[in-house]
């Protein structure tokens, strides 16, 4: 069974921008530059049946495109330790609009509600044993990181596959959103 997920994709000047930042701390699994993407979604292991549900429901989201900066960068800690380095994204009310619509889809046909708040970012590395010092080192001197906006278009359904190598992303379909000309509201 595919475990699934929603996600942003992100622009190829943004990935050589991100990938950057990635170095400077022992004990990071940097995401390959072609991983890096903004998880809207988590959904996990699904069967085929329920993937065309899936499908469907993304299908007849209806928002329109709209910019969006990433900026700062944060570490997630999990038992006390730095798990996870991370880039930021500004206040967005079309992001949260997006995942609002595709929460509430995928609620709609059966899925269960997802428990935690909805925090964007771009995951940059997974940390295991990484140095504090250096961890604050890359804190510090990445803090005010900052990217032009970008449009998103529209948004992607990927499969993950977790291999010895780190996980492998496919895009299974992908979802336009409606040119700005376009926009009314729904």
């Amino acid at each position: 069974m595919p475990r699934l997920f929603v996600a942003l994709d992100l622009p190829e000047q943004v990935r050589v921008r991100l990938q950057i930042l990635c170095g400077g701390v022992p004990g990071a699994n940097w995401v390959r530059p072609e991983s890096l993407h903004l998880t809207l979604r988590f959904i996990g292991e699904v069967d085929g049946g329920t993937g065309h549900d899936i499908d469907t429901a993304l299908i007849g989201i209806s928002v329109s495109s709209f910019d969006l900066s990433l900026a700062g960068v944060g570490a997630w800690e999990s038992k006390g330790r730095a798990s996870a380095l991370w880039v930021g994204v500004d206040k967005n009310p079309a992001l949260n609009h997006l995942q609002a619509k595709i929460e509430s889809a995928l609620v709609r046909i059966g899925l269960e509600p997802e428990q935690r708040k909805f925090s964007p970012h771009v995951t940059l590395a997974r940390l295991k044993d990484a140095p504090v010092s250096r961890i604050g080192a890359f804190l510090g001197a990445h803090g005010l990181f900052r990217l032009e906006p970008f449009r998103v278009e529209g948004f992607v359904l990927y499969s993950s596959f977790l291999s010895r190598s780190g996980a492998i992303y496919t895009p299974e379909a992908h979802y336009p959103l409606r040119a700005a000309a376009d926009a009314r509201v729904q």
